[in-house]
């Protein structure tokens, strides 16, 4: 047991550092009623990782991760503009398109490559029990310096998502930005912990700290709580159910908050 939890500590680390930053662009994603853009940002940056694997180039290597980000950026603007004909058709549906169109053409992209079923399933669940102590600290330093420009621009961020966008300066640039630094998060999530993680990471515990609090701050706090217990209880499941790791975290993250959502019925 003890030899498992040392194995486990910088994939443990790795979860730390995703739940931080995730629960944060959560509360806005879930504010601004956009809740499968992360879904959708994560498969972009995931068609980049492909695009990159048929060129030749190493998955976990730097050129991928370039041409992840150029890929997620792209699908950034792609929904900064779509903001604008949200009176006419509802961004989640441009949002839901991008994500089916960028998965096909993944799939079809691998479709004649051997090794293309083994990469779809890395891009879906990633690796998180290989991550190396390096892409840990280089992870969070990248959501470091965002989390710094976001705490930095609160205001405006805050502004955008929970005031009225009309009486904020400079809506487009500032809608940009979030996207932006959204993809460059998701961009470096994606690497580590796959598709589906990414997306469990941002919403399950946001939505957990909506149904707590009203306040923007404790709903924080609540949605880094519940990311924290969710990612140590699904490791240790994984080893007592001998399960994949990633799926089994993804798992718990849904037990924990249907629980959650019977207690809070059987309360009332």
């Amino acid at each position: 047991m003890i030899e498992y939890i040392e194995f486990l500590i910088w994939p443990f680390l790795a979860a730390v550092v995703l739940v931080g930053i995730h629960v944060y662009f959560g509360l806005h994603v879930i504010k601004r009623g956009i809740i499968f853009v992360d879904l959708s940002l994560a498969q972009v940056a995931a068609l980049g990782t492909t695009v990159a694997f048929l060129t030749g180039f190493e998955p976990h290597g730097d050129a991928a991760y370039i041409y992840s980000l150029v890929f997620a950026l792209l699908g950034a603007t792609i929904f900064t503009f779509t903001r604008k004909v949200e009176g006419k058709v509802p961004q989640e549906a441009i949002i839901g398109i991008v994500y089916a169109v960028s998965s096909a053409a993944a799939i079809m992209a691998v479709s004649r490559s051997p090794e293309g079923a083994e990469h779809i399933r890395y891009l879906l669940v990633g690796s998180l029990l290989t991550v190396t102590p390096a892409s840990v600290l280089k992870t969070a330093a990248v959501y470091g310096v965002v989390g710094l420009f976001h705490w930095l621009a609160r205001s405006r961020f805050i502004c955008l998502t929970f005031g009225d966008k009309e009486k904020c300066s400079n809506p487009g640039i500032w809608e940009f930005l979030f996207y932006a630094s959204f993809a460059v998060v998701v961009t470096s999530s994606v690497k580590i912990c796959g598709v589906l993680m990414v997306f469990i990471f941002l919403v399950v515990p946001s939505v957990f700290g909506a149904l707590m609090t009203d306040s923007i701050g404790k709903r924080l706090i609540a949605g880094w709580i519940f990311g924290l217990v969710g990612s140590a209880l699904g490791m240790v499941l994984s080893f007592v159910l001998d399960t994949p790791t990633g799926a089994t975290i993804v798992c718990t993250f849904g037990l924990l908050l249907l629980l959650y959502g019977l207690l809070r019925r059987f309360k009332k």
